[in-house]
């Protein structure tokens, strides 16, 4: 008889392999390519598009990195978050038409995934996420046991993490433990920035107290969301003075952050001021992080100039994020240089040189690279790095310079992602000298990414360490080739 397994509301088991795992992101990927919300109509698209395969390619670097075995059980609410990770990047590509100009997302190099191991800033941010996911569906009781998770790990979201935990305790009519949670975010974070939407939130509470949830009170939220998705499409210029309503005081901030959505739509000088006004600090963090992203895809003098203010002005790594975030929707190659030079928190640097990937900043980050000291770091760089013809050369003399094992298998990787017709050629040359197994897999990956059979046929033909070996002969046997059927025949004839 099989053992019962208990499950755990927010940790299903998984026993998915590699390549379904990866399968249910494409999918998920395309999914939410085909429903995203449009984002303000001032960003470029060739930009947008950029920004967001920047985001895909940061996404696949961070699945290689992760090293456990395939086979071993994962959670189901990791494959959620990489999910919307995913979604992010899909709110800015926008369905927009192909941009030549652009240089492709590199193909998914060898990997193995590693599902679970993360830092605690990086596991309170997917469980936040994760609760306001489930707040837009509408699944109160899964939202607040996110975000009682996310509270639990005391860090910079805990008082936000306890507003929302008493929102969804509200909507399920949990009156008395939406009433303790707002005292304990009170108490506990006397001088948040939640503090006013806290007390609406509890005056709203005490007002229903002893009332059954009220279905018409919940519809009418949903209808005034409806209504406001509406004026996206409409006139948002004659919406703006409503809009500033409704990002008052007694809102939910769930209008609210929709507010903010339509009033960057408006491209006239008040909602201008409204969007710096938030930005600035004027509304809860969560609704000054969406206004300085926007802020940046309005690109005007004055908006990166607010922008940069900020940044200088604020210690908010999250504030700081969106800024940088900022900075790249409006082309700031300048201000974004000067972080990745500048900024102390690594964390931000590599936001800031993720930016200068994404506007193809190629000479900068050769200039980066070139003076950083820190192997993490470069790595980063070399990520970011454009898919250039002209970087090919460059990064194969590199690697063959490079004595650390980790740093040149990433150099090598980024000539299989380079465009150069010879990038093939170099892969092999780079093959026969290499005495490291894990680089030499590598370049095996690299070369089953170009489908070059022929390649790989003539590796395979001299190879004789068995490991390497049996990579490249289940590479060819994933490969629709005459070169690649006919050494797999002459081995089973053998």
């Amino acid at each position: 008889m099989k053992a019962t397994v208990a499950r755990d509301p927010f940790v299903e088991r998984d026993n998915m392999n590699m390549q379904n795992i990866v399968r249910a992101f494409i999918v998920a990927f395309g999914c939410v390519l085909a429903t995203a919300q449009p984002i303000p109509p001032a960003a470029d698209e060739p930009l947008r598009r950029a920004v967001a395969e920047q985001e895909i390619r940061a996404m696949q670097e961070k699945l290689r990195q992760r090293e456990i075995d395939v086979r071993s059980s994962r959670t189901q609410n990791d494959i959620v978050n990489m999910t919307l990770e995913l979604q992010r990047a899909a709110m800015l590509a926008q369905i927009a038409p192909p941009a030549p100009a652009v240089a492709p997302v590199p193909p998914l190099a060898p990997m193995k995934l590693e599902i679970g191991r993360r830092s605690g800033k990086d596991d309170e941010d997917r469980l936040y996420r994760n609760g306001k996911e489930r707040l837009e569906r509408r699944e109160w009781e899964e939202a607040a046991g996110y975000f009682q998770r996310a509270a639990d790990k005391k860090s910079t979201r805990a008082d936000a993490a306890l507003y929302w935990k008493a929102y969804a305790q509200n909507k399920l009519g949990r009156r008395n433990e939406a009433s303790a949670t707002l005292a304990e975010l009170m108490r506990t974070h006397p001088n948040s920035r939640w503090l006013d939407d806290a007390k609406a939130l509890e005056a709203e509470v005490k007002q229903s107290s002893g009332q059954p949830v009220s279905p018409e009170s919940e519809a009418d939220e949903d209808l005034k969301l409806i209504a406001l998705q509406g004026l996206i499409h409409s006139d948002p210029e004659r919406a703006v003075p409503v809009l500033e309503k409704l990002l008052g005081k007694g809102n939910s901030p769930r209008l609210k952050d929709r507010a903010v959505f339509v009033l960057a739509q408006s491209k006239s000088p008040r909602s201008r001021e409204v969007l710096l006004k938030l930005a600035r600090g004027g509304g809860n963090p969560d609704l000054q992080y969406k206004a300085v992203e926007y802020l940046g895809y309005q690109s005007t003098p004055e908006t990166r100039q607010a922008l940069a203010d900020i940044y200088a002005g604020s210690s908010d790594v999250q504030l700081k994020r969106a800024v940088l975030r900022g900075f790249t929707a409006s082309r700031d190659k300048e201000r974004l240089f000067t972080a990745s030079k500048a900024e102390q928190n690594s964390d931000l640097r590599r936001e800031a040189i993720r930016g200068l990937g994404a506007l193809d900043a190629n000479a900068e980050l050769w200039q980066l690279y070139e003076a950083e000291s820190g192997k993490e770091m470069k790595m980063e760089i070399l990520r970011a790095l454009p898919g250039r013809r002209e970087n090919m050369e460059r990064l194969v003399e590199s690697a063959k310079a490079e004595k650390d094992v980790a740093l040149r298998a990433e150099l090598i990787r980024q000539v299989g992602y380079s465009k150069s017709e010879r990038s093939g050629e170099a892969l092999v040359a780079l093959y026969a000298p290499e005495s490291s197994p894990e680089v030499r897999k590598v370049i095996i990956g690299s070369l089953r990414n170009q489908n070059n059979a022929k390649a790989l046929v003539d590796i395979a033909k001299t190879e004789t360490d068995p490991k390497l070996k049996r990579s490249v002969v289940e590479s060819l046997s994933h490969m629709k080739s005459k070169e690649a059927s006919d050494y797999l025949l002459e081995m089973l004839n053998k």
